[in-house]
């Protein structure tokens, strides 16, 4: 997993959950206590329920992104750009500042003028966003999203599956489709990949939501951090049947397995009380790393499905039928030592595949026993060390 660094702020497994707190500087933002006109208001509401409650990014957002409404041009966004500037430059805590844009227009202008990050809610559809970001060398939130500025996170229409086969289209679901869409124009080395969780589309259904959260870990295959935004989505309100302004408790409770699920940075309206539910998913999640001088981290994988995610990534086919194993991404390796761990698995059902991190997948006394053909000491010991902790 990479760790990205936004502004000094360290994001991924060797780093807290992050919270990111809303700020908006559109009049048509649905919820009220965020949205602000004037940059002194915004500016002490900022630092005092955003970054004064323990808010580490500030996202602002000029538009809402709400699909009821028309969607602004890059000039009309970069006409309401002076209220966030303003806001930014008149607060006093410190904090990264995100800039919630569609256009690379107005993320350039954004960093330009103070920001530290992007946030692109239609995921690069915007073809020169990744450009502008690696250009200014910042971190991107990049939503899962069609190749359409004027629709993100419709994912329920995916041109972009047109590059599949038409096996995969019939079979993919909606979970396969959000994973797709986060490729799709390429992930830079400091992207977040957000799945794009509440109701963007008139398909996208509340068990489509559900189940993007139970799949979480499945992002992880990524290989970056993944950035979530559940703070009192319909598709939690429903399961208790509470109102928006009785959901809290619920999106507390869904933060904490969502960090447990892999979560690295939660974005939300209520930011003291995710700061406890984020540090009650850290203190229990189950993502354990094995540092050593070769780097042995042990992924997050509960079910064939995360299995067969990170498998794909490594270029490896996995039996659909084949059980849960602990899974293991190991760097650092020389060919002899790779070959060796190779020559070690053949004729078990232990896999190990790819060269410079490399995927080793058995059960913990097949793993113990690669490490016994492993030459190096510190491999020896971060192998032992995975195969034997507790779950």
């Amino acid at each position: 997993m990479r760790n990205v660094d936004a502004a000094g702020l360290g994001i991924g497994d060797d780093h807290p959950t992050r919270i990111m707190g809303v700020l908006n500087v559109s009049s048509e933002s649905p919820y009220d206590p965020s949205v602000f006109a004037d940059p002194g208001e915004a500016a002490a509401y900022v630092d005092e329920a955003l970054i004064g409650e323990g808010a580490d990014i500030v996202d602002v957002g000029l538009e809402s992104a709400n699909k009821r409404f028309e969607v602004l041009s890059a000039e009309e966004e970069l006409e309401r750009l002076d209220t966030a500037v303003q806001t930014v430059e008149s607060t006093s805590g410190d904090a990264v500042f995100s800039i919630e844009t569609r256009y690379h227009e107005v993320a350039e202008a954004a960093l330009e003028r103070g920001f530290d990050m992007v946030n692109d809610i239609c995921g690069f559809a915007d073809p020169e966003m990744p450009a502008v970001c690696e250009e200014y060398d910042v971190a991107v939130a990049k939503m899962a999203s069609p190749p359409d500025i004027e629709r993100p996170g419709a994912v329920e229409e995916t041109p972009w599956a047109a590059r599949k086969s038409a096996e995969w289209a019939e079979s993919a679901d909606y979970v396969d489709q959000v994973y797709e869409a986060l490729q799709q124009n390429g992930i830079t080395d400091k992207t977040i990949v957000d799945p794009a969780f509440g109701g963007w589309s008139e398909a996208q259904t509340l068990e489509d939501d559900r189940e993007t959260l139970r799949r979480l870990r499945e992002f992880r295959a990524l290989g970056r951090p993944t950035l979530i935004s559940i703070n009192r989505k319909n598709f939690l309100r429903s399961v208790a049947d509470r109102s928006t302004e009785e959901a809290l408790p619920v999106s507390l409770a869904a933060t904490a397995m969502a960090v447990d699920r892999g979560a690295h940075v939660v974005r939300t309206h209520d930011v003291a009380e995710t700061v406890d539910a984020a540090k009650i998913g850290d203190a229990f999640r189950r993502r354990l790393v094995a540092d050593a001088e070769v780097g042995v981290e042990e992924l997050d994988v509960t079910d064939p499905g995360e299995l067969r995610r990170h498998a794909a990534a490594a270029g490896v086919e996995i039996d659909p039928e084949q059980r849960v194993r602990r899974a293991l991404r190991v760097t650092g390796l020389d060919e002899a030592e790779r070959e060796r761990l190779e020559a070690a698995a053949a004729g078990t059902d232990a896999t190990v595949a790819g060269a410079d991190g490399a995927l080793v997948i058995g059960t913990p006394e097949e793993i113990t026993d690669l490490a016994e053909s492993a030459e190096k000491p510190a491999l020896t010991d971060a192998l032992s060390r995975a195969a034997t902790r507790s779950r």
